[in-house]
């Protein structure tokens, strides 16, 4: 008897492996073949914008499916060179190994802002005293016009397009301080800084709001205005990325996003227009 059953014990286990491998991989293998719909990842800074757009477009074509995810500049590139995302959401320039192997579009351009608590008194920074003040070398807000108390700066993890950005744009060689706290979103950056009067930060100037106060730079007030006339110059690009010739579904809808229509829906969330 148990001659008989250790076999048929053994086939229910290899059946359950092989079935559990089999649903490991479904996800990725529709996620690769589903020609429906359109996938977008990468830039959380892009993201709630692609997801405004997509719901616009999905609304006007009804047929037309998009779907928006994030998890970072890095990895949206990855998504596209493994072909599990058609489109990549990038917010920061290529790099040269990086603008050989892929198609950038740029969508819209965004001020990159420069945030602190609304109780901080602090309302204008120079470049040098962000610098300082990310770096550790500036440690107590009063050495820059604020209260007396530490300086709890807020970065963005290693990956992510915005700190690329900042580092090629602010820090001028110098590294960000290991004290910095790091955190995968700008709405975790926004979460820190609205409940701690000692933190500074850096965001998408889109997605500031009301919550926080983005301090001036060199005299410049963070705006799409000044972005637009070149007077702030925190700016980087917004671009969507893909590989080869993008598929029709996909190429639809980029062509949305750079029509009026889109561009218009970018401008009124305080972008900057591509075009």
């Amino acid at each position: 008897m148990n001659r008989v059953e250790k076999p048929f014990l053994g086939g229910i286990i290899f059946l359950t492996l092989a079935a559990a491998v089999s649903l490991a991989f479904l996800p990725a293998s529709c996620g690769r073949h589903d020609r429906q719909s359109v996938n977008i990842v990468g830039s959380t800074s892009i993201q709630p914008f692609a997801e405004l757009l997509a719901e616009d477009y999905m609304r006007k074509n009804p047929g037309e499916r998009v779907e928006v995810q994030g998890g970072g500049s890095t990895a949206g590139l990855q998504a596209v060179a493994n072909g599990l995302a058609a489109i990549g959401m990038c917010s920061r320039l290529l790099k040269a190994e990086e603008a050989g192997q892929f198609t950038p579009t740029v969508i819209a351009r965004d001020g990159l802002a420069v945030v602190v608590n609304p109780a901080n008194p602090v309302s204008g920074l120079t470049l040098e005293q962000i610098r300082g003040l990310f770096s550790g070398r500036i440690r107590n807000w009063k050495d820059v016009g604020g209260k007396d108390g530490p300086v709890r700066p807020i970065t963005r993890e290693e990956g992510s397009g915005t700190r690329e950005s900042f580092v090629n744009l602010v820090m001028a060689g110098e590294r960000i301080s290991r004290a910095a706290l790091n955190q995968e979103s700008n709405g975790a950056v926004k979460e820190l800084a609205k409940g701690d009067p000692a933190a500074i930060g850096y965001m998408s100037l889109g997605l500031v709001g009301t919550e926080l106060k983005a301090v001036s730079i060199d005299g410049a007030q963070p705006t799409a205005q000044n972005v637009l006339a070149g007077k702030y110059k925190l700016v980087r690009p917004f671009l969507f990325v893909t590989q080869g010739t993008p598929g029709q579904r996909a190429q639809k809808f980029v062509n949305f996003v750079l029509s009026p229509e889109g561009q218009g829906i970018l401008e009124s969330e305080g972008l900057v227009r591509a075009r």
